[in-house]
């Protein structure tokens, strides 16, 4: 897997834009400037350095040292300041009520590793912080245009129900939207859209 996102991140260009997720962006209204954010998965840094723009104390983590990389340089020609590390999500010691907010645009894991995962991200928030999520839903497969094409890695809204049970759920939606974000998310796609606070 790693192979994949090094491949992936060592293209030309930004796989996946340098512009923010749009439903991380019209969820501004819930975090201020000062907060501590966790930008998950962050692949070449596009969530964090917007995040890092709106004020926010920003660390970004990501698989692949090539999109990290990419995801410094980003933020120095944006001249803001990102905190990066490269880690394996699945081994990171994450850390426990840390952070104001926590970002997850677009991260697929398999059923064997997500309910861990999703709960540790739940875990590293303060209490009444909040957790920002879009996913490709199962429907996805019917698209093929983003995402894992893989059904084990795509969610429903009964998994995130049983993932995210010990937090409050603040918003939840399944769209049909078109997306245009880089060479990788591009065309009309299934999604979810959650936002989930930890009481």
């Amino acid at each position: 897997m790693k192979e994949f996102w090094e491949e992936r991140y060592g293209e030309e260009g930004y796989a996946y834009g340098t512009i923010a997720n749009g439903f991380l962006m019209s969820q501004q209204h819930r975090f201020n400037a000062g907060m501590k954010a966790l930008a998950v998965g962050d692949g070449e840094g596009r969530n964090g350095v917007w995040l890092a723009e709106q004020g926010l104390d920003v660390l970004a983590v990501d698989y692949s040292a090539t999109g990290v990389e990419k995801a410094r340089q980003l933020a120095a020609s944006r001249k803001v300041k990102l905190a990066t590390e490269c880690v394996d999500l699945t081994q990171w010691q994450w850390p426990v009520n840390e952070y104001d907010l926590v970002v997850a645009i677009f991260i697929h894991f398999s059923s064997e590793q997500r309910p861990q995962l999703h709960r540790k991200m739940l875990a590293a928030l303060k209490p009444g912080g909040v957790i920002i999520m879009e996913a490709y839903d199962k429907g996805q497969l019917n698209y093929k245009t983003g995402g894992p094409p893989v059904e084990d890695m795509l969610y429903s809204d009964a998994i995130l129900r049983e993932d995210f049970a010990a937090g409050e759920l603040l918003h939840a939606e399944h769209a049909i939207v078109e997306l245009h974000e880089g060479k990788y998310h591009n065309g009309m796609s299934s999604v979810l859209r959650w936002v989930v606070g930890k009481p």
